[in-house]
């Protein structure tokens, strides 16, 4: 596409989002002067697109009120962008799309698109791989998602259904506080006025959601994407792991994500020499202990194991296997 249709599509694009555009503005957004902005404003006449002009000393170009755009008109890269974030959410489980949503979207850009453009995202579709399997997705339905985030933002209290992990269903007044997705599923963290607690909900377990009068004020400093990774790393397992590990969050947490496992770095004894390093205490609950060995080992850094005793032999038995196998020549023709 070539510099000046580029940047008169760049020029309707500031114009569609609302309000008036000062010729100055327009310019230093374009990296041209003003008179070359009013031809391009002049361009887009041409195509009846009712650009109009207003004067004064806050006037400039707009476009006319209640004008609608045609349904698609993108640039190369911005085609590039849709299809390729289409393609890589299917992939990663963040996309809300349900069913062939996706597939059907990706069908309708590409059919509004020019042949040349649409034949080379095509061969970019064709030969793009991706290193990670695909991921198994629980995506939210609109008529969940929608209402809710419009709640988050305004601050709004919901009536929902949901259907907890035991089968059991039932009416929630919640105060809702944001919305994260995590490895392929949607949550909601909110307040529960009820009983005066904070809760996660998969957002594929609620149904029936109505905003309610009246609003509320959202608690300070929330973050809702730590709160779920808490909330998933304090859920209820068969064991409970307690370590101190050598080294600072960021390092344990490479082997350890935060959804798995709670780090607390700790201040260093009065009496540590400088060379010794900071120590984290870890915390975090699972189903199987047979897997942590191996984790613990791909640290490379010293630990202490405080809780279960039955890691302790795990990890002793990792490292005879491990010795043996060092020990072991290669075998004869």
């Amino acid at each position: 596409m070539t510099r000046p249709i580029a940047r008169v599509l760049t020029l309707l694009e500031l114009l569609q989002s609302g309000g008036i555009r000062t010729v100055t503005e327009l310019a230093d957004r374009l990296g041209v002067d003003e008179r070359t902005v009013r031809r391009y404003a002049g361009h887009l006449i041409d195509l009846d697109v009712p650009v109009e002009s207003v004067r004064g000393r806050y006037g400039g170009y707009r476009l006319a009120p209640g004008y609608r755009m045609p349904p698609l008109m993108l640039t190369d890269d911005e085609a590039l962008a849709v299809l390729l974030g289409l393609a890589a959410g299917r992939r990663s489980g963040s996309t809300t799309a349900v069913g062939t949503a996706g597939e059907t979207a990706a069908a309708k850009i590409r059919r509004v698109l020019p042949d040349r453009l649409r034949a080379r995202l095509d061969a970019v579709l064709a030969t793009l791989a991706f290193t990670a399997p695909p991921r198994e997705a629980a995506p939210p339905d609109s008529a969940v998602l929608l209402p809710i985030a419009d709640a988050v933002a305004r601050h709004r209290p919901i009536s929902m259904r949901y259907t907890a992990a035991d089968g059991r269903s039932g009416e929630r007044t919640v105060h809702p506080h944001g919305i994260v997705a995590h490895s392929g599923r949607w949550y909601l963290t909110a307040s529960d006025p009820a009983i005066g607690e904070d809760r996660t909900f998969r957002l594929d377990r609620i149904s029936g959601v109505r905003a309610l009068p009246g609003s509320f004020e959202p608690p300070a400093g929330a973050d809702p994407a730590q709160r779920v990774l808490t909330g998933l790393a304090t859920a209820p397992y068969r064991h409970e792991v307690s370590l101190r590990v050598q080294g600072t969050a960021e390092q344990i947490h490479a082997r350890l994500p935060a959804g798995i496992a709670i780090v607390q770095e700790l201040p260093p004894p009065d009496d540590a020499a400088p060379e010794s390093g900071r120590w984290a205490r870890v915390d975090l609950r699972v189903e199987r202990l047979d897997w942590l060995p191996a984790v613990l080992a791909s640290l490379d850094r010293p630990f202490v194991i405080e809780r279960p005793d039955e890691l302790r032999g795990l990890v002793e038995a990792l490292a005879a296997r491990l010795a043996n196998s060092a020990r072991r020549g290669p075998p004869h023709a």
